[in-house]
């Protein structure tokens, strides 16, 4: 057990649901690490790709549940404006919002304890993520990854687990790098597969 002492408790509504939520500060204990050092792709076809080889498949909360929300949406437009079945209708619809934010924050949760956990140095690259949100045809999938969520939880689990985390410069061409034998090449959107004309090599593109 770690010892903690409580710093504030907060009582919250969501939705129709009560939650209460603890604060604490305690002393992190480094843990001892499986890998020295990995480097950390984050996509959209998956979530993470890693230099060890490891692959963290996509949940996509959102794209699997935007029908269902689709359809709540219109339910919640036919009601009458503030009576008792509009009501009903908001409150579902905040319920089925919250359980799509809850499953992509454990699954970004369980990647980035993963990562602290058990790597001494965890790099990333520093995303452009409101640049890649004004690209319409991706927000969408952007969005439902949570790449903000991502590197919000990894820079506090690192420093917890005694972990560093290196943020490499966005226009640092690591698309365009081969992991195999570091051959650099122009890698449009549109090419999935990476094929090195260096090492022959074919990888996937996340």
């Amino acid at each position: 057990p770690i010892e903690a002492t409580t710093q504030k408790i907060t009582i919250s509504r969501q939705a129709s649901d009560w939650y209460l939520s603890c604060s604490y500060e305690f002393t992190p204990t480094a843990t001892s690490k499986t890998t020295e050092v990995v480097g950390v792709d984050l996509g959209i076809k998956t979530l993470a790709t890693l230099s060890t080889g490891e692959v963290f498949k996509s949940v996509k909360p959102y794209r699997k549940t935007q029908n269902k929300l689709a359809t709540l949406q219109r339910q919640l437009s036919n009601k009458v404006k503030y009576s008792s079945n509009w009501y009903k209708a908001v409150i579902k619809l905040a319920k089925k919002h919250r359980r799509v934010a809850d499953i992509r924050k454990d699954a970004l949760h369980k990647l980035t304890t993963y990562l602290a956990q058990n790597h001494g140095t965890v790099v990333i690259e520093d995303l452009n993520v409101s640049g890649m949100l004004a690209n319409h045809k991706l927000a969408k999938s952007i969005a439902d990854q949570g790449f903000y969520e991502f590197r919000r939880q990894l820079e506090y689990k690192c420093r917890w687990y005694g972990s560093q985390l290196v943020v490499v410069d966005r226009f640092f061409p690591s698309s365009k790098t081969y992991s195999n034998c570091g051959y650099v090449k122009d890698m449009p959107l549109n090419l999935r597969t990476f094929d090195c004309n260096s090492c022959g090599l074919s990888i996937d593109r996340v």
